[in-house]
């Protein structure tokens, strides 16, 4: 609690006597405001009276309510308590529903089965099995009180608990109490900061044999209290709906991103690092950033600019006198490599003659109060007006305002604030809950849109990107978001603070996103708030490196953070970093490639593909992709690490020697770099010296990988290449398989084996020597790859 007050104190310092006296205002003015509905006793359903077959499940009476089970797919069961409020499904994807599967009936219908999951409607609660019998969950009859439901679910001993979004939290949610409520933390956050940016009510169950995926489809304020050997799971308003999927995880995650949309291939040089920082005021200052990090031979591809190019913090504007001529800016960076990216806050001020103010006025697109009034909320340039994103016409309207930045050529947009975060001297920071969203013409108030708001506002700016800018692949970050944000924008873990706390709780947070379904995020290396040791900044940006998000950002009070602040050694160790994700942008790609076809995650713990987790390896380690493990270096002054190591062997990076799993090994972690190990039977597509080298790591029975390259924006041709190593006499068998109409852009293809020494390759007869361990071919259907011994 006094650390929220500090956080506060200090946020309001930062704006000045007269935004604080509007925050002290708007406070009195919101306590007036919420409603104060009495509490009503929790009320159970009481037992099933009755069922009836519905197509593909059942229904199920109860003395005041009904349960309709249906099952979508043989993998597939969704659960709607009645009665509750509408919601819009916006969570799911427009093609997410399924045609319902016929379940088998047994015992009068009370047990439905199908190959994956079957369910049981007992006299207490349900029950649920999968495909082999195993017991999956139990949960008892829900309870209500007033338009709020909540229901217990019963968690074994073994049982650990992973996801529901955004988390300062251990990975393992098991002993916390968590709030299904986006908010802004306000100043900085370390570790037990709850709730946080970006809420989804999902959880992955694992036990020792079996377990499955949860997710609630309810955008209202809610809560799941794992305390306790059963969880408490509720929302205070809402449809009580809720989605079962049976392991195993990976697949089951796979299923739900399916349901709820999968990401869109982002635009290649995304990817790429990224700077940004509060506080850099003028045009020329972003060009000196710039040109640092260009002269030094550093692979810059974006620059973020912060609330400083606007005038006076109002959105949709440019303050010419600090950044004259942006356009201009704008073109001579992407002429250089560089894309912009630019924030965008929500809130539009509420002036008088501000075009943007006065045309959403005319057009109906803000929220309001209950009277009718438009809802003015204090935030950076004052008291503001903020569109209902919950309106159809409210999207169009703000993805209209992104057209004259989109043709000046900024590649993408920042999108903060979003929670919606207010500036309030006490409570909740953000709108009264009485205030009211069209809700695509249903209407609600706040407790139900809350959740949503970040989510839509990706949603509008997304649908503005690609009428404005059909040509390009949209590039957004949010930091608020609900389940099905990936549809629309990627995301980060926003304000943390600059510790080796805020450095672990960053990694428990991007995990447990990336178990959330939300894929493509990262952090702000160094944390937002402080002043981070070179060494921990060098760990930080190691990390960073390996995350699919790769940004330096701070807050304007911060010391300046660019690499070649820190000395020598560091910068070193950064260009380390750097270079090595330059070098692996074809992994990269091809992961997100895969994510956008397949829902499979690029960050993944070390359990997600089968074994069961140890606690002690939860957090150590992390896997990007299927064949990369990475060991950051969490603790300040380690030089070495205990590293686990899943089943199966495991090459230490540029080494020729296996280490087998499941086992723990001790590895060293001197400051220039961190232990990173490859997956014995893999291929890895690397960018080396301008061209394409393939490096490959024979497990026993070979090896294989993919490669997925194309224009790098824009919908035009691609190609996806498969690559095989078979074990032959004197060596093995490379096989390349390719499909596609993009034409293979590298003139040869470097081939790297490790394990053994490549003495060279023959193809179609003609010999190819090795040059010093390498082989350079031209493209090529079949190698024999001759090898020593």
């Amino acid at each position: 609690m006094l650390k929220k007050l500090w956080n506060a104190v200090e946020t309001v310092a930062l704006l000045g006597p007269g935004v604080l006296l509007l925050a002290i205002q708007y406070a009195r003015k919101r306590d007036r405001w919420e409603p104060k509905a009495p509490f009503l006793p929790w009320q159970g359903v009481g037992k099933p009276l009755g069922l009836k077959a519905i197509p593909g499940g059942v229904r199920v009476r109860f003395q005041e309510v009904e349960l309709e089970a249906v099952f979508l797919g043989e993998d597939l069961l969704r659960l709607t308590w009645f009665p509750g409020e509408a919601v819009p499904p916006y969570a799911l994807a427009e093609a997410g529903e399924a045609s319902p599967f016929e379940p088998e009936r047994q015992e009068g219908g009370r047990l439905l089965r199908t190959p994956h999951l079957a369910l049981a409607v007992e006299e207490e609660g349900l029950t649920f099995w999968d495909g082999a019998g195993r017991l999956l969950r139990q949960e008892a009859y829900p309870e209500r009180s007033g338009r709020a439901w909540r229901h217990r679910v019963h968690l074994a001993p073994e049982e650990r608990v992973f996801g529901l979004g955004e988390r300062a939290y251990a990975l393992d949610r098991r002993g916390g109490v968590f709030r299904f409520w986006n908010q802004d933390p306000g100043g900085s956050y370390g570790p037990g900061e709850d709730p946080l940016y970006l809420s989804v009510p999902l959880w992955l169950s694992q036990k020792l044999e079996g377990g499955y995926l949860a997710f609630y489809e309810n955008p209202a304020d809610g809560f799941a209290d794992l305390r306790e050997g059963e969880a408490l799971v509720g929302f205070l308003g809402g449809t009580f709906r809720y989605y079962l999927i049976p392991g195993p995880l990976e697949e089951a995650l796979a299923r739900y991103v399916r349901l709820t949309g999968l990401p869109p291939l982002p635009p290649r040089w995304a990817l790429g690092f990224h700077y940004a920082r509060w506080g850099l005021r003028t045009r020329k200052e972003v060009e000196e950033v710039v040109e640092g990090f260009l002269k030094r031979d550093l692979p810059l591809k974006a620059v973020h600019l912060d609330i400083d190019y606007m005038r006076g913090y109002r959105v949709f504007t440019v303050d010419e006198k600090r950044f004259p001529d942006l356009g201009g800016m704008v073109r001579t960076f992407r002429e250089r490599g560089v894309h912009t990216v630019l924030i965008l806050d929500p809130g539009i001020k509420g002036e008088k003659g501000f075009s943007p103010y006065e045309e959403g006025l005319r057009e109906g697109v803000f929220c309001r109060l209950p009277t009718g009034e438009v809802f003015l909320g204090p935030v950076w340039p004052g008291l503001a007006a903020f569109p209902d994103f919950t309106d159809p016409g409210g999207r169009a309207w703000w993805g209209e305002r992104l057209k004259g930045f989109l043709d000046m050529g900024v590649s993408g947009f920042w999108l903060d604030m979003n929670e919606p975060a207010l500036f309030a001297a006490w409570g909740e920071p953000t709108f009264p809950r009485s205030v009211r969203h069209a809700l695509e013409g249903q209407g609600g108030d706040h407790t139900l849109a809350h959740n949503l708001y970040g989510f839509l506002m990706a949603r509008a700016s997304f649908e503005g990107f690609r009428e404005h800018a059909p040509l390009r692949r949209p590039f957004l970050l949010t930091r608020a978001g609900f389940a099905g944000v990936q549809r629309y924008a990627w995301a980060w873990t926003g304000d943390v603070e600059s510790t080796w706390e805020g450095l672990s709780t960053t990694l428990r947070a991007l995990l447990g996103l990336s178990l959330s379904g939300v894929y493509f995020v990262g952090s702000d290396i160094g944390g937002f708030s402080g002043n981070p040791s070179p060494e921990l900044y060098l760990r930080w940006f190691q990390l960073a490196a390996f995350t699919p998000f790769f940004r330096l950002h701070s807050a304007r009070w911060t010391r300046r953070r660019e690499p070649w602040r820190f000395g020598e050694e560091v910068l070193e160790g950064v260009r380390w970093a750097m270079e090595l994700r330059e070098r692996l942008l074809p992994y990269l790609y091809t992961l997100a490639y895969r994510a956008s076809r397949e829902g499979l995650p690029l960050l993944r713990p070390l359990f997600l593909q089968g074994g069961q987790p140890d606690g002690a390896d939860l957090e150590e380690a992390f896997l990007l992709g299927r064949d990369l493990l990475v060991a950051p270096v969490l603790e300040e002054g380690a030089r070495a690490k205990e590293v686990p190591l899943p089943k199966g062997g495991w090459y230490p990076w540029e080494e020729d020697g296996v280490l087998e799993g499941p086992a723990r090994v001790r590895l060293p972690a001197p400051l220039k770099r961190i232990p990173l190990l490859v997956r014995a039977g893999s291929i890895l597509p690397l960018l080396e010296e301008g061209g394409l080298a393939l490096h490959l790591y024979p497990g026993e029975g070979g090896a294989e990988g993919r490669l997925y390259w194309d224009e790098g924006d824009g919908k035009g041709s691609y190609r996806l290449d498969r690559f095989r190593l078979l074990p032959a006499e004197g060596g093995y068998r490379l096989l390349w398989e390719g499909e596609g109409e993009y034409p293979w852009p590298w003139e040869r293809v470097s081939i790297r084996l490790w394990g053994r020494r490549l003495w060279g390759a023959r193809v179609e007869g003609k010999v190819y020597p090795s040059q010093g361990g390498r082989v350079f071919l031209p493209p090529f259907r079949e190698a024999l790859l001759e090898v020593e011994g």
